[in-house]
């Protein structure tokens, strides 16, 4: 094994408390230190801090990682200099004389890792120390928003180039993110200017993660009694809107829960103080808008729930994948309704995220944001595996069959819709393609609502037709047919279904179909035959971290177990002590891991997961001593 080799994987153990590298970790690691640029796309909680810390940690000068996000480089900076890293930021939330003293600091060679915005990249300050130091690394963050065709473009990337242009000595270059399609990837070498870069790509498969779509008429209700079943557990709770996190935060504390909020409307302070008392699990649970939680690097978040659909697959993924960073199992449930389509539908129409943006430029943005819309709500209609849906979105292709999402823990039936699909093309043909989703589908019930009077749809062939059929029955017959490329809808600010060929060659007035349509629709489940599968997947978790074959571990493990709440005790205990998050002292994954092994011996703490030298110098002692009194109870029982 070579020097380079020894270091690396003693920086991981000594200082991240981990025996190997996770996937794509260590060939980005060689590369970097090899003087070659990287790009990485990795999912959310994949570990891709680890990629240019570790090398930062051994390359002779200073790493720079530009971010946007505050919270991550706060989040992250603390972290480092809890494992005896002295790193710092540069960033508006710091006071002028505080920016003057970090940049001082800075010049003097104290930090071996700086995180800055991109806006202060070409800042006369910054450009002063830049060009005075030397610079081993750049680190690109959240790399995606150097891309307009990204769903989170920030112009302030677009200097990226330009500030390493005008070094010295040009670095080398690191890129990583969790979300980018095909278009954003290729955005990002070409627009970083990265040199013949190595990209690694090791997939947005979270198999700890488990995806539920839900059709609740009280969204409420359904949150309530997901939350009443997962007393002690850590999450996030999604809005669209302001208004919608205030109702459901407001309507949380009058209920019991410990509930915070977070979203642009709060002061800078209240948003500050909500989030610190999210991440110091004071308020366990943060309702809020989309404005919440990037760059949030808290790993005990057991749960994301979607009080409203998002607009993209990108944001749903980016959101729903701050469950579970820690590796263990979490929850990610989306509360669907129609109203959602419409509220995104009208964010896209507005389109405020793109204010630099105008003429052809901005209409080209909304006709793709108009399709990303479809394909989310595609996924809220899909009977097929939710995981599968999401991968093939971003170009991986599996199984479709996870076994741990709720379409594939349903069961389903293989239905018959060749003669509903039939009458809807019927309807849509005879009235001239002309009206959306809902008059269609009102005529097919035979509503007498004011614009299927007003368009005289009561006197269409097809109007009542099918009125025995509930409108979301009719409604996933509809994004069945759109999905298979029977019809299509108009991107126009007021959508209109249309037929398309496949539709036309189908469709059939005498009423006779080959071959026959067929869907695949879930089997009515009775509630309580749902209830138990959180509480089931836990409990074989636990079995199958007892059978380690250690008596003193045979007592259940998982997250709620006896043994672990009497550690996370203790983890509180010290995290209140010194003013840092209970997941900076260990994460719940380290915990589980302790309740399986209980270690009785120093050599025995350094074997389970996350605990390395550092953290055993600090938290190891008082850990080991609670571990040998949980071992002994053990052994008594």
């Amino acid at each position: 094994m070579s020097e380079t080799t020894q270091d690396k994987y003693q920086i991981l153990k000594t200082y991240y408390g981990y025996d190997s590298f996770r996937d794509g970790q260590e060939e980005l690691i060689d590369c970097l230190l090899s003087g070659r640029d990287v790009c990485g796309i990795m999912p959310t909680g994949a570990g891709k801090s680890v990629c240019y810390q570790v090398p930062a940690l051994m390359l002779p000068a200073i790493t720079l990682v530009i971010s946007p996000l505050i919270s991550l480089m706060k989040d992250q900076v603390r972290a480092l200099n809890q494992m005896g890293v002295h790193a710092a930021y540069l960033n508006s939330s710091l006071t002028f004389p505080q920016y003057k003293k970090a940049l001082a600091l800075a010049k003097e060679g104290r930090y071996k890792i700086i995180y800055v915005a991109p806006e202060r990249l070409l800042t006369e300050d910054f450009q002063d120390f830049a060009a005075n130091a030397e610079i081993s690394m750049v680190a690109v963050d959240e790399a995606h928003c150097v891309s307009q065709w990204g769903q989170d473009f920030r112009p302030s990337y677009l200097k990226i180039p330009s500030f390493i242009g005008s070094l010295s000595k040009r670095p080398v270059v690191g890129a990583f993110t969790a979300t980018a399609t095909k278009e954003v990837k290729e955005d990002i070498i070409r627009m970083l200017e990265l040199s013949d870069p190595h990209l690694t790509v090791t997939g947005f498969d979270r198999k700890n993660l488990y995806f539920e779509v839900r059709h609740d008429k009280d969204k409420y209700k359904g949150i309530k009694e997901y939350l009443n079943t997962h007393p002690d557990s850590s999450g996030i709770i999604y809005c669209a809107t302001r208004k919608n996190v205030e109702e459901v935060c407001d309507r949380l504390i009058a209920d019991g829960f410990a509930a915070t909020r977070y979203h642009a409307g709060l002061s800078d302070a209240e948003r500050r103080s909500n989030q610190e008392a999210f991440t110091y699990d004071e308020f366990p649970i943060m309702v809020a808008t989309n404005a919440f939680g990037m760059g949030i690097d808290k790993s005990n978040v057991r749960f994301v729930l979607h009080y409203n659909m998002p607009k993209n697959m990108e944001s749903y993924y980016q959101e729903a994948g701050r469950a579970g960073r820690d590796g263990a199992k979490a929850d990610c449930i989306l509360f669907y309704s129609g109203q959602d389509v419409i509220t995104n539908q009208f964010f896209i129409e507005q389109n405020r995220d793109n204010d630099e943006l105008t003429g052809e430029a901005l209409e080209l943005v909304r006709q793709r944001d108009r399709e990303r819309l479809k394909k989310m709500t595609f996924y809220c209609h899909t009977a097929d595996c939710l995981r599968d849906y999401m991968l093939r979105y971003f170009g991986e292709y599996g199984s479709n069959y996870c076994g741990n999402c709720s379409n594939c823990l349903n069961v389903f039936e293989t239905i018959d819709i060749s003669l509903i699909a039939n009458d809807m093309i019927g309807c849509i043909l005879t009235s001239g393609m002309r009206y959306g989703v809902n008059v269609i589908l009102d005529a097919l019930r035979g509503s007498k609502n004011e614009k299927v009077l007003r368009f005289g749809l009561d006197a269409n062939h097809y109007y009542g037709s099918h009125s025995g059929e509930t409108i979301v029955f009719l409604r996933q017959v509809l994004n069945y047919l759109v999905l298979t490329e029977y019809l299509t809808v108009t991107d126009d600010q007021f959508p209109i279904v249309k037929v398309k060929e496949k539709g036309l060659t189908f469709f059939s007035e005498a009423g006779e179909f080959r071959p026959v349509l067929t869907m695949k629709a879930a089997k009515k489940t009775p509630p309580a035959e749902k209830a138990g599968r959180f509480k089931d997947a836990a409990s074989a978790s636990g079995n199958a971290a007892s059978a380690s074959g250690r008596k003193r571990g045979a007592a259940s493990a998982h997250t709620g177990s006896a043994p672990f709440e009497s550690l996370r005790r203790l983890r509180t205990e010290i995290a209140r002590a010194q003013h840092v998050p209970p997941y900076l002292v260990f994460s719940d994954k380290t915990l589980e891991s302790m309740c399986v092994l209980l270690p009785q011996t120093k050599e025995e703490m350094l074997a389970v997961h996350g605990v390395g030298e550092l953290k055993y110098q600090k938290y190891g002692e008082q850990f080991l001593a609670l571990c040998r009194e949980l071992g002994g109870e053990a052994e008594d029982f």
